[in-house]
């Protein structure tokens, strides 16, 4: 066949495709493994960055973060019923997937989050002391902003009521409005706030404007210039996931072990 021709033309290209596509798959398939390692370290990143125990501004190892994490105890809850699943298979969960499926998760009422559904069972990463009691829980969430999902965590003290940090580490909003979500200034905000009024309901919220210090403003934080969606979808995430469709039925059962004596 003629190098001019239109057919080896075609072929060429046909060629060229084939070894690319082979390439290309041949590198997905080989760097899977180190992918998934690093999204595993950059879970654990974030869930430090909540409980205050790395800094947006610092630099971390693999193995400086693998020894801070290993202060965690890693559960499954089963949100409806509120308790620990000690009988669950944490090693392969994915809490984002199971909640876009049907069988692994259930529906929820409208809120502004646009939390459609939430999966049958949450991560719970709870750090003890030295004598077994609960000194702070991270939990996971998620809910929609202006454009996209957001994913972060949300770490409570051993009161199980104050905010002792929050970090998104996925999203897809606007940088300088909505994306202010992971501004290291404005998540400074929230250490010292309270989720839970003294009824026990769910009070915290994103503000219009500015909020006053969390000693006398405890159920309300700085508002996003610019970003009233991203604001509310945040709201919304609070809502949903501290209240009683998240992980409020476990945090109810917490309070009454401790008010009964037991240990959490």
């Amino acid at each position: 066949m003629s190098r001019t021709s239109p057919g080896y033309t075609v072929a060429f290209a046909a060629a060229i495709c084939v070894v690319c596509a082979v390439l290309v798959s041949s590198a997905a398939v080989s760097l899977r493994d180190r992918q998934q390692a690093n999204a595993e370290l950059d879970r654990k990143y974030n869930v430090l960055l909540a409980a205050g125990m790395a800094q947006a501004d610092e630099t971390l190892t693999r193995d400086e973060v693998e020894r801070r994490f290993a202060d965690f105890e890693v559960v499954a809850v089963d949100l409806h019923a509120g308790v620990i699943d000690r009988e669950f298979t944490i090693a392969t969960y994915n809490q984002d997937a199971a909640t876009g499926d049907a069988g692994m998760s259930r529906s929820v009422p409208r809120n502004e989050a646009q939390v459609t559904r939430v999966p049958n069972h949450g991560l719970v990463y709870r750090k003890l002391d030295e004598a077994g009691n609960l000194e702070l829980l991270v939990l996971p969430i998620q809910g929609k902003g202006l454009w996209s999902t957001m994913y972060g965590f949300l770490a409570l003290g051993d009161d199980l009521r104050t905010v002792r940090g929050l970090t998104f580490y996925q999203h897809g909003e606007t940088p300088g409005l909505g994306g202010e979500v992971d501004n290291p200034r404005w998540r400074a905000r929230w250490p010292g706030r309270e989720v839970f009024d003294d009824q026990g309901n769910v009070a915290l919220r994103v503000a219009r404007g500015p909020a006053g210090p969390a000693e006398t403003d405890p159920h309300r934080v700085d508002g996003l210039a610019g970003a009233t969606i991203t604001a509310r979808g945040v709201s919304g995430m609070i809502q949903v996931w501290m209240g009683e469709h998240g992980y409020g039925p476990y945090l109810e059962r917490l309070r009454k072990e401790r008010g009964n004596g037991q240990s959490s």
